[in-house]
């Protein structure tokens, strides 16, 4: 099979799983993460059926491959997602060096459904006393604390 066609094939699941998921009571996406050619993890969101903004398809997938992986670094994966992923969802795929990405739909096609990310990136450019919720610093030389505990830490995970 080529590289298309393997695409195509995880891509179609990612697809399968976000359908699934509308037909449950879940929101509109699902996601796979593949390793040499294997489906490790798929899974869809579950916003509304876990009662938990952060269970979007592509986090759910990456925690479930990472449990079956006993890893927390996916560089050697590829995430297979029906949607473009929100700033969140990019962010873990970041963290889980995840090698590369590859959705359906864009967020042009989610926000006409009512899925609108765009405040969150408007959010990130603004300075931090002009966003929407308040963010203070407190505290900020007892918690670097903790930073020092950690940098001289010589038995530490790095990740």
């Amino acid at each position: 099979m080529t590289q298309i066609e393997l695409d195509k094939k995880f891509m179609r699941e990612a697809i399968r799983l976000a359908n699934e998921s509308v037909g449950k009571g879940g929101g509109p996406f699902g996601a796979v993460v593949v390793k040499d050619g294997e489906v490790i993890a798929g899974s869809s969101n579950s916003v509304t059926i876990d009662n938990d903004p952060t269970a979007h398809a592509e986090v759910n997938t990456i925690r479930e491959a990472c449990r079956r992986l006993k890893t927390f670094d996916l560089s050697d994966c590829t995430i297979y997602t029906s949607c473009e992923p929100c700033p969140m969802c990019l962010g873990a795929i970041y963290w889980a060096h995840i090698g590369r990405i590859v959705y359906g739909n864009n967020r042009s096609d989610a926000r006409e459904i009512g899925f609108a990310d765009d405040f969150i990136y408007n959010e990130l450019e603004l300075p931090l006393d002009k966003r929407t919720v308040p963010i203070e610093n407190l505290l900020h030389d007892e918690a670097l604390t903790t930073f020092r505990l950690w940098s001289e830490k010589e038995d530490k995970t790095e990740y």
